[in-house]
């Protein structure tokens, strides 16, 4: 197996901070999620998409789930919907309000009612080319027919449910992964591209817990916000997510939540990529 090794995280180019360097230099990220149901997936992953180094996320959600973030979140900028959960009715305005972003992460809380939405938006969107990541109940409502230049973060059964979408069995996967990646989550998790295959063994058993795969999707768009680059940022997105939680583990035992990691994003990838010069 070819396991990720520190040097293939390295590979992916950070964008240097230099003295004269502003706001917006280091990407703009968009979050589209969050339903009357879930609050929490996006606020966990929008903050880890701020540690992974860019300069600004937005979510946009459904007017309650943002005025909730509003007040526990403040780093994270917020467009409000006036809807509770996301519908047909908001594609074009969402499309429209996601132009001016580097990356955009869909998925994370925005609940099963919203998969005619979240078709319609990644459809549109992949015409756009606009680097996308599809995490959570979004990945249930695609077909790896639907989607271009994106990065999906599936576990076990979202995985079979995408192969299940595209009418396709395993096998055929390099046929029709096209100009995705996928990260399957797991005890090792397998980072798929066409040609290419990586396996992660960062991680523990003690991230079973709600909002690590948020977590490990705001790195993913992160990353590719900052370098434009698909296969390198799901390497990082993978590999730092779980050593995130194997130290926090290491610190707290078992009994660790997602918003533990947070604390660690920083200071992992600092250490990996090295210090700014």
């Amino acid at each position: 197996m070819k396991y990720i090794t520190k040097q293939d995280v390295k590979k992916l180019q950070l964008p240097k901070r230099l003295p004269n360097s502003k706001k917006g230099d280091f990407g703009k990220v968009l979050l589209i999620g969050g339903s009357q149901d879930y609050v929490g997936a996006v606020a966990l992953a929008g903050i880890a998409a701020l540690r992974s180094g860019v300069d600004t996320v937005t979510v946009a959600a459904p007017s309650k789930v943002a005025w909730a973030l509003n007040t526990f979140a403040p780093d994270l900028i917020t467009k409000k919907f006036d809807c509770l959960f996301f519908d047909k009715k908001q594609v074009n305005s969402v499309v429209k309000f996601a132009k001016d972003y580097d990356a955009i992460l869909i998925g994370n809380g925005i609940g099963r009612k919203s998969h005619i939405f979240c078709v319609e938006v990644i459809k549109k969107l992949s015409t756009m080319n606009k680097p996308l990541v599809v995490d959570a109940d979004a990945i249930k409502a695609i077909s790896l027919k639907d989607v271009k230049n994106a990065i999906l973060t599936p576990h076990k059964r979202e995985f079979q449910m995408l192969l299940e979408n595209t009418h396709i069995r395993k096998l055929q996967l390099q046929k029709y992964i096209g100009s995705n990646v996928i990260i399957q989550k797991g005890n090792v998790d397998m980072i798929y591209a066409k040609g290419k295959i990586k396996y992660n063994k960062t991680g523990n058993p003690a991230m079973t817990v709600g909002g690590t795969g948020d977590i490990l999707a705001g790195l993913a768009v992160g990353f590719y916000a900052q370098t434009k680059d698909p296969w390198n940022s799901a390497i990082a997105a993978a590999y730092v997510n779980g050593l995130c939680g194997d130290i926090i583990r290491g610190e707290i035992g078992e009994g660790l939540v997602a918003s533990d990691m947070l604390k660690k994003i920083a200071w992992v990838i600092e250490d990996t990529f090295g210090k700014e010069k």
